[in-house]
């Protein structure tokens, strides 16, 4: 194709853009080199690491989250059963006597498995632990849940741990 244009001064002057012009400007640049598209491809490649380890990341975290969640729900169900046991002057149920209790291992919906510690003192004005059964008016019940078999991560670093106080009652 060839166009015609008129200058100012009334003279004449060819542009020419036919093929073969264009053709040549474009040599060289027909697409992308080999060394180009290596770096591209570990350009991606790094992010990609990035992404994934982004996402394993926030799926430990959100499943460590889960664990914690159903670790409280059994501490809670623990000290309601501690609560609703008898604390009067007259008799006191066995599950408050004084001393470490056995531990109990509980299993939840999802499979996870928790252990149960309660440490029950007769004394708790008193600096050592009060083991024997001890006429006081008041009791300190320390319940521990931990995750039976952490993953690694923050799972592993504190127990939950609750201290209920039970003063005796008529």
């Amino acid at each position: 194709m060839k166009t015609l244009k008129i200058s100012p001064d009334n003279k004449k002057t060819k542009n020419f853009f036919d093929e073969s012009t264009s053709k040549t400007k474009r040599i060289g640049e027909a697409g992308f080199s080999l060394v180009e598209a290596v770096c591209a491809m570990v350009i991606l490649l790094i992010t990609l690491i990035g992404v994934f380890t982004t996402f394993t990341y926030a799926v430990n975290y959100n499943a460590g989250n889960n664990s914690r969640a159903q670790a409280l729900a059994v501490l809670q169900q623990e000290m309601e059963l501690l609560r609703s046991k008898k604390f009067t002057p007259e008799e006191s149920d066995d599950a408050l006597k004084g001393g470490t209790k056995p531990e109990k291992v509980v299993t939840v919906s999802g499979g996870n498995r928790f252990r149960v510690n309660v440490l029950v003192d007769n004394n708790p004005l008193t600096a050592p632990i009060e083991n024997e059964d001890v006429v006081t008016s008041i009791k300190q019940i320390t319940v521990t849940v931990t995750l039976d078999s952490p993953t690694p991560g923050w799972q592993t670093s504190l127990p939950t741990t609750a201290i209920l106080r039970r003063v005796r009652s008529n």
